[in-house]
C-alpha cells in the first residue's frame, strides 16, 4: 500500500464535531501537524470528509 503525509492546515475551530473527530482520528492536534499513514480505505474516506481542512501528499 502507498503512504500519504497529511497534514492540518486548516483550523477545526467553528467546524462540525464529526469533522473535528476526524482530523483527532488521523492524528492531528495542531495547525501544520503532519502524520504518515498506510493508504487504505478507511484513511481515504477520513481523507475524503476533511479534505477541506488538510494537504495530502503522497511519501
Amino acid at each position: 500500500m502507498a503512504k500519504v503525509k497529511i497534514t492540518l492546515v486548516r483550523s477545526t475551530i467553528g467546524r462540525p464535531a464529526d469533522q473535528r473527530a476526524t482530523v483527532k482520528a488521523l492524528g492531528l492536534h495542531r495547525l501544520h501537524q503532519s502524520v504518515v499513514h498506510e493508504l487504505t480505505p478507511a484513511i481515504q474516506g477520513m481523507i475524503t470528509k476533511v479534505q477541506h481542512l488538510v494537504q495530502v501528499q503522497e511519501v
